[in-house]
């Protein structure tokens, strides 16, 4: 079992700057491949960004590539997600979660435990 508190979301003006963080329970944390996905009001949950357990690989959505980074501390159990230039499409509620090793970074279904998400307003 794996607990997962993201935090960091807030209001912001549009070109500004939010860095979230997803802090993860459990001793197997560094064993597990992790994504930050995003859903907007009456959209679907969309992939944003995966990192391989040892942060050697990282993906991005076409949408955000450029301007968010992903990163992660295993020491610390943390994933963080830097996004710069952010743009009122943004604007959503970010989830972070574990992925199955070998699975699709960019399915939701590929995905076990997730955390209980961080609203990100971007103003224009």
């Amino acid at each position: 079992q794996v607990q997962l508190v993201e935090s960091g979301g807030g209001l912001v003006q549009a070109g500004g700057s939010l860095r979230l963080s997803c802090a993860a329970s459990g001793r197997t944390f560094s064993t597990y491949p992790m994504g930050w996905f995003r859903q907007a009001p009456g959209k679907e949950r969309e992939f944003v960004a995966g990192i391989s357990w040892s942060g050697g690989s990282t993906y991005y959505a076409d949408s955000v590539k450029g301007r968010f980074t992903i990163s992660r501390d295993n020491a610390k159990n943390t994933i963080y997600l830097q996004m710069n230039s952010l743009k009122p499409e943004d604007t959503a509620v970010y989830y972070c979660a574990t992925k199955r090793a070998g699975s699709d970074y960019y399915n939701p279904g590929s995905y076990d435990y997730w955390g209980q998400g961080t609203q990100v307003t971007v103003s224009s």
